[in-house]
């Protein structure tokens, strides 16, 4: 186990107001604790809590787990098979309202389709990379959609075969980015999904993406998606889902049903990339966050620099982009073929004349998002600090003096929705008045970590669940988990430590466990429960017991360990079988080898293992690196190869921008073995 938390008793969350009166402070972080569910998620992208307090998570290349609190394992519920490009994969997953009497649960993926992919046999061209520029029969085949479909779960399964499909949102395979999807539902039962605009935004130097040239690929322009009522992307949409797997549309949407030339299921509009939100399930708010452009600084022939929003939607509207930030704060209109400025857009009655729309031309006026920030301090928001841009909009926390649960937090955090902050690693409270405006910034847990938060929930029980990517690009992270961060002042669950001896052999294969370092943080007597071969039954109840496994395989050895008040915490340890996983480093390009953006690297992987390489399984991924976080751009295969380094306008002028190698390796036996470089830029 890498790692599991308790809070420290150093920081205390205080309430900060900005137009309302002092109020008290909030319970110390020494009150609560975060434990650890599962180390091991894969690339986290989504959770969400079923109504017995398992815990389902998905990871982008298609596996869905459950953590099970009555053993402390985690089981593979499936792998969906999912397209992989960029973004693409398993996006987000939610529990239907009527779980207990349907077993129903939502996931929005990128279906495999027939696109293009790369070709082994020519290492120097990638087949799987959408063209940027031809005609609109080179772009045809990249042409796909992303799934809305609900599947059975029984037990801990979710049948693949029960799968509904609802709803499709079309995309531009085979280009970055912007594909995300969060899943939530309302009092009433309605499914809101959150589309991102599908839009590549390298080549706008940070500004808008409206490239309308005729030869360009349509992904360049974020008319043809965000500020098209014809179109489901960069939207959030809202449907009621019917038993047999269609849907309706419920009263009250942007645009009514029969309207020519828009999509009934639009809610909101001009969206960038919503990539999380949260339906207050009092109120039927909906707290949004909308990801920013790249620009640093404002440009007088482009427009304002890069912002993130957030907004308490509480009627349809239209939110701007590409054209607006907020009501007094347009963007220029751009002519990419000529490189020349035109007027700002008008706010109050934008107008959409790409080629791209099938929409309608006049659009409805920009709503105003409650938080606008930008990368230094805020005038209105100092709270949000600095840093880059990554908003996340989370629940807002419902106290139930009914439950009896010991994790549910306290009643200080009633009907504060969340907001967290990818980049920046914190999440914060909002204090809204009656119009939902914030009129105050708390700190949430300034002293318990949240790496990279990807999603947030709060649980039956009223404990809030945390999906963290930790630092990294398009992979498993040492920091990825999922955790669960209870309200304990009284008595804290057990802090478990796992370790093996050997753990390298084939079967039959004995080994020696160890609970080393586990220990109650209010030294109650434990009790340990070993479960070697993750079938919910108790192997062992010793604390350092030894086991012998008689067939090859992989395996999470779980332990879990409950103290004196009944409060457990778990532990797992991943342990193969018999033959070894492969080894796999970059013999060249080198660590911080010095490129400029353009050049072709020559790349060369070494793959070690105990069977023959088949070089054709060896991925060679490019991926931009912005700071914390990434943009794959380009993926070939084979042991050796060359790859151009993507020449980022967009970025222009940015800082710490990277490119990162990733090589990734399977083989016949199914053990994988990766590998990561990153390269710096030279200095002008």
């Amino acid at each position: 186990m890498r790692r599991l938390l308790t809070a420290a008793s150093l920081a205390t969350a205080l309430v900060v107001t900005m137009s309302s009166p002092v109020q008290a402070a909030a319970p110390p972080d020494s009150d609560f604790q975060k434990v650890t569910l599962d180390d091991y998620p894969g690339e986290p992208m989504a959770l969400a809590v079923l109504p017995d307090n398992r815990v389902l998570h998905t990871a982008r290349k298609g596996q869905v787990r459950i953590h099970e609190p009555r053993t402390g394992r985690n089981v593979l519920a499936a792998t969906i098979p999912v397209y992989l490009h960029d973004e693409e994969g398993v996006q987000g997953i939610a529990v239907d309202p009527d779980f207990k009497r349907n077993n129903w649960v939502y996931v929005y993926y990128s279906p495999v389709l027939n696109t293009p992919a790369d070709d082994p046999a020519t290492p120097a061209v990638n087949e799987g990379n959408a063209p940027e520029t031809g005609t609109a029969a080179d772009f045809a085949p990249f042409k796909g959609h992303l799934q809305l479909s609900r599947f059975k779960l029984r037990g801990n399964t979710l049948d693949l075969r029960s799968e509904q499909r609802i709803l499709q949102v079309p995309v531009d395979r085979g280009i970055c980015c912007h594909v995300g999807g969060k899943i939530d539902f309302d009092r009433q039962g309605n499914l809101y999904l959150s589309t991102g605009d599908d839009t590549n935004p390298f080549a706008s130097t940070g500004y808008v993406p409206i490239d309308e040239r005729p030869n360009r690929n349509p992904a360049f322009d974020a008319q043809r998606s965000s500020a098209n009522t014809n179109d489901l992307r960069g939207k959030l949409l809202r449907i009621t889902v019917r038993p047999n797997g269609t849907y309706t549309i419920p009263r009250g949407n942007l645009f009514r049903p029969g309207t020519a030339k828009t999509r009934p299921e639009i809610y909101a509009m001009g969206l960038r990339n919503p990539f999380r939100f949260d339906v207050d399930e009092r109120t039927g708010v909906i707290y949004l966050a909308d990801y920013s452009p790249d620009a640093r600084q404002p440009n007088p022939q482009r427009g304002p620099a890069g912002h993130g929003r957030w907004m308490a939607i509480d009627k349809p509207a239209n939110y701007g982009w590409p054209y607006c930030v907020a009501p007094d704060m347009p963007y220029v209109d751009y002519d990419f073929a000529t490189g020349t400025s035109g007027q700002p857009f008008d706010c109050a009655r934008p107008v959409n004349e790409s080629p791209n729309n099938t929409g309608l031309r006049t659009l409805p006026p920009v709503e105003k998002a409650e938080v606008v920030y930008t990368y230094g301090p805020s005038a209105q928001f100092p709270e949000l600090g600095i840093g880059d841009i990554g908003p996340m909009g989370g629940p807002a926390y419902r106290y139930d003096r009914r439950n009896r649960s010991p994790f549910a937090w306290p009643a200080d955090f009633d009907g504060k929705p969340l907001f967290y902050e990818w980049t920046r690693d914190y999440v914060k409270a909002f204090t809204l008045d009656r119009r939902h405006q914030v009129t105050a910034i708390e700190p949430v847990l300034p002293s318990i970590v949240f790496d990279n938060p990807m999603d947030l929930e709060f649980g039956p029980d009223g404990a809030l669940y945390v999906l963290e990517y930790g630092d990294g690009f398009f992979a498993e992270n040492p920091e990825a988990q999922l955790a669960r961060i209870d309200y304990a002042p009284d008595n804290k669950s057990p802090i478990v430590k796992i370790s093996a001896s050997p753990t390298v052999g084939s079967a039959p294969f004995t080994v020696n466990f160890s609970s080393a370092g586990t220990v109650d943080p209010d030294g109650d007597a434990i009790r340990y429960a070993w479960d070697f071969d993750a079938d919910g039954d108790v192997d062992s109840r010793a604390a350092n017991p030894s086991y012998t496994y008689t067939a090859n395989g992989d395996y999470r050895a779980t332990l879990k360990v409950t103290d004196a008040t009944g409060r457990s915490a778990s532990a797992e340890f991943l342990l193969h079988v018999g033959p070894v996983a492969p080894t796999v480093t970059f013999v060249t390009p080198t660590a911080d080898q010095p490129f400029e953006f353009g050049d072709t690297v020559t790349f060369e992987v070494a793959v070690v293992d105990d069977q023959p390489v088949n070089c054709a399984n060896v991925q060679v991924s490019y991926i931009l690196g912005h700071n914390e976080h990434g943009h794959p751009l380009s993926t070939t295969a084979g042991c050796t190869g060359s790859i151009t380094t993507f020449v980022d306008p967009g970025h222009a002028g940015a800082d710490n921008l990277t490119a990162v190698f990733v090589a990734e390796y399977t083989d016949a036996d199914g053990q994988s073995g990766s590998a990561e470089v990153v390269l710096t830029p030279e200095e002008e």
